[in-house]
């Protein structure tokens, strides 16, 4: 018997709250070119490439956003972009996705990629992901976890196990998951050496993910089931709309990997960034400015030090301000003092409650 055909599995529903007035509903993060002249989605897919043929690879997406993404995407076929009516988190994404793997290969190695973070250093992207598929397809729940660079609370940790022999050192079992510690849990989990940021990457085989699902979110498998007759059919569009509101809104870490036996990190060891809020960029967009300031766009700095700018249209002018971030949209400013750039999205909520959907 050969070795199971290798998809991948691009995650790209998220709303993008935090970046907003940059990232709106019809156009969230994933579809901006915020890292380089491509979309993030578009840099996410030519990682892809590197895993499976763009014939497989899947894009799981909101339904809203389908058309978006298929125009982004010309190599992808249509079909394998996957709207889902409503956001219910990453375990009902990847069981979705694995029911349509399921109809091609149910041993099939799904390598999952989040469409919205930062990877550099792609000759060790790809060392890690061919790694964690000869696991998954051994039988392996395989997570990948960067070595971490400093006590960040913003990131959940996987605590290193015991090695798995003929990996060199790069895989081990996971002893542990914490999600978001605090900052003096985070300094010691640094300090030990043992722990790994959780990138949310992962690759496992669908037949195992979907047996795992059955087992520890029975809810979820029960919904999952009424899509697997019509998976990839003209049907499947009303069924998940019939469906999907009742499927638990749980990430996979929560709802799968703290719950089953046996679970496998590799190490990457590339660069990355979940890119989780405006202050993400200013590791990114590299200054070489004395004040430290990160800028793109068209932006003017008189004493203006720590700044971060996105001032792609219009030019933007800061004197005498420090750790400031300032964005600039056709129709709305965006400024906030950097510490506080995890909480753009309660002004997201704030236009909601006063009916601004113009704005949303």
């Amino acid at each position: 018997m050969g070795r199971p055909i290798r998809f991948a599995v691009v995650m790209a529903g998220g709303a993008g709250t935090r970046f907003w007035p940059r990232s709106r509903r019809r156009c969230p993060k994933q579809l901006l070119p915020i890292l380089s002249a491509r979309s993030m989605l578009q840099e996410t897919v030519e990682r892809a490439r590197a895993v499976a043929p763009a014939e497989r690879i899947l894009v799981v997406t909101a339904a809203s956003l389908v058309a978006a993404v298929r125009r982004q995407l010309p190599l992808v076929p249509p079909g394998n972009v996957i709207g889902e009516p409503i956001g219910r988190n990453t375990a009902a994404c990847i069981g979705l996705a694995a029911v349509r793997i399921e109809r091609e290969d149910p041993d099939g190695v799904m390598i999952v990629l989040p469409a919205d973070h930062l990877v550099s250093g792609r000759a060790e992207f790809r060392q890690a992901v061919r790694l964690a598929a000869e696991l998954a397809a051994d039988g392996h729940l395989v997570t990948i976890g960067i070595p971490p660079t400093r006590p960040e609370t913003g990131y959940g940790y996987i605590e290193w196990g015991r090695a798995i022999p003929n990996t060199g050192q790069e895989a081990g079992w996971a002893a542990s998951f914490t999600e978001k510690p605090t900052p003096s849990r985070a300094k010691r989990f640094v300090g030990t050496g043992r722990y790994l940021w959780n990138s949310g990457m992962f690759a496992w085989r669908a037949s195992r993910i979907l047996g795992e699902i059955d087992e520890h979110m029975a809810a979820l498998g029960r919904q999952l089931a009424k899509v697997r007759p019509v998976a990839g059919t003209p049907r499947e569009r009303a069924v998940l709309r019939r469906v999907y509101p009742a499927m638990p809104a749980i990430s996979v870490d929560n709802g799968i990997l703290e719950r089953a036996d046996r679970v496998t990190v590799v190490r990457g060891r590339f660069g990355w960034s979940d890119v989780g809020s405006w202050a993400a960029m200013e590791g990114i967009w590299r200054s070489t400015e004395q004040d430290g300031n990160a800028i793109r766009g068209r932006a003017i700095t008189v004493d203006a030090r720590g700044c971060i700018v996105s001032a792609p249209e219009r030019i933007v002018a800061l004197c005498g301000v420090r750790d400031l971030v300032v964005v600039d949209a056709p129709d709305a400013v965006l400024v906030c003092h950097k510490s506080r750039a995890q909480d753009i999205r309660l002004i997201v909520r704030e236009l909601e409650r006063r009916g601004l959907e113009q704005l949303l």
